[in-house]
């Protein structure tokens, strides 16, 4: 479709404007057209209309409509540098349309959740599972000069690549227990007992009710997701699509790769998000967690909803229970990054999308690799094979602090190097595996548990186990993947 002569004038117009200095939310509609849509419509325009378009824009649009993080990938530290357009930074476009929804069984919102404060609102699942809306946008990876370079955009820019629009559960998930529908509610009745579902514990201060669930598999998992609509794949567990997208999203806004540094609700001079999501629950004694509950989840879901759709931390007293020779209360902090609650910490996440081929050592007959390969589409999903999987690089065979991540095109943070880094040095997380005598395929967990403390964070990865996997500090999220 080409440009209409309109549309062309329109352009033009445009075009001096940026070379006048302007920017794009400085320009006003000109005759109707409002200058975003209509760069919209040049982008997705085929032909010579588009080309000279293209030729004409590129020298202002990168710079003007898109804002991300750069770092060299010769230097430790995990602090970054703002590319793009300033402004951007500021605003946040795409991360402010990140918002708190209640969402049908059918993907449709039935309400927008209060930005500021959810706790006054239906969030026990009558009205639809409470879900954080992450928009449609774009966003391009590049390595050049030794630098690595992550940018977002709302225009579908060249060499940039769609990031759908997707629902993220605002809490860890729990189920449903009439008809295992895996869940995303602040419920404690019976029905949405977390854990594993143990009801001799209601009433005590083991109590599982309006918790998590867990000691499921990650078959289990999307299987529960599934049950929520029959006959179609659109809900989902955590999926490694969605893991990504959080990631990108925090070191844009933060321009950190670390995201257990210090919480700061203060911006900088300049206006920027600064800081980052605070320790977690991740700061936990193993061994007084398992005398106190085996190592099941504690935080209730929605216990940060006083933030709505915000960042921020909020304290948790735990039991005296957990600690009875503590002299004072033993407090840990419960992290929120827009709306989503807990995004590492507290329990283990299981991701789908996501297997690896694990090979043994050359010396017992492997190819000494571990394939990652990942998948966008969730009809192809499962715990068996790699068929409608993409190998996207190999992930590091050794257990450490990640000094790189496979990257690439699309960014991947599977780890592929694991040595000479720390817990404030490059991605600041810790990545765990395990080497087989025979080939396996193995899942992965993401975010690390209340015990791990400075290993854990959203980079925090581990593929130590098969998808059959359950224990009782391994969780998932609920996920809806508009088809």
């Amino acid at each position: 479709m080409a440009l209409t002569a309109a549309q062309e004038q329109t352009l033009v117009q445009i075009i001096e404007a940026f070379q006048n200095g302007k920017r794009l939310s400085d320009l006003p509609d000109v005759k109707g057209t409002n200058p975003f849509d209509l760069l919209v419509e040049v982008l997705d325009t085929d032909g010579e209309s588009k080309k000279a378009a293209l030729a004409s824009l590129l020298p202002y649009l990168e710079e003007q409509c898109s804002y991300g993080a750069e770092r060299s990938l010769s230097v430790s530290s995990p602090t970054c540098t703002r590319i793009g357009d300033v402004t951007l930074h500021k605003s946040l476009p795409i991360h402010s349309r990140l918002k708190g929804c209640l969402l049908d069984d059918n993907g449709d919102v039935t309400e927008y959740l209060a930005p500021n404060d959810w706790t006054g609102q239906t969030r026990d699942g009558s009205r639809g599972q409470v879900m954080v809306e992450i928009p449609l946008h774009y966003r391009k990876f590049s390595y050049e000069g030794g630098m690595f370079r992550v940018r977002l955009s709302e225009l579908p820019l060249p060499g940039y690549h769609q990031v759908p629009k997707m629902y993220i559960s605002a809490y860890e998930a729990t189920v449903q227990r009439t008809g295992n529908k895996l869940s995303s509610v602040v419920n404690d009745s019976v029905d949405f007992r977390g854990g594993n579902n143990n009801a001799t514990w209601d009433g005590t201060y083991r109590s599982l009710l309006g918790l998590p669930a867990t000691g499921i598999s990650r078959t289990n998992f999307r299987n529960y997701a599934r049950n929520r609509k029959a006959g179609s794949t659109e809900w989902n567990c955590m999926t490694y699509e969605a893991q990504k997208a959080l990631y990108w999203l925090f070191v844009v806004e933060y321009a950190t790769l670390n995201t257990q540094a210090a919480y700061n609700p203060e911006l900088t001079a300049e206006g920027f998000r600064q800081g980052g999501l605070g320790a977690g629950v991740t700061d936990l004694n193993g061994s007084k967690w398992s005398a106190f509950n085996g190592y099941y989840p504690f935080i209730p879901c929605g216990f940060t909803d006083s933030l709505g759709n915000g960042t921020g931390v909020v304290p948790f007293t735990m039991p005296d229970e957990y600690d009875p020779d503590a002299t004072a209360p033993v407090v840990t902090n419960v992290p929120r990054y827009r709306g989503i609650e807990n995004p590492f910490g507290h329990i283990w996440q299981w991701t789908d999308g996501i297997n690896v081929r694990i090979s043994p050592t050359v010396e017992n007959g492997g190819d000494g690799l571990s394939k990652v390969f990942v998948c966008k589409d969730p009809a192809k999903f499962n715990d068996t094979n790699y068929e409608g999987y993409s190998h996207v690089g190999n992930e590091a065979r050794n257990e450490g602090y990640v000094k790189e991540i496979i990257g690439g095109e699309f960014g991947e943070i599977m780890p592929a190097v694991c040595s000479g880094a720390g817990s404030t040095t490059y991605f600041c997380d810790y990545h765990y595996t395990n080497i087989p005598t025979k080939e396996t395929l193995r899942g992965v967990l993401f975010g690390g548990s209340s015990r791990y403390g400075a290993y854990a964070g959203l980079a925090c990865a581990s593929s130590g186990h098969a998808p059959s996997y359950p224990y009782a500090d391994v969780g998932s999220r609920l996920c809806f993947l508009p088809a």
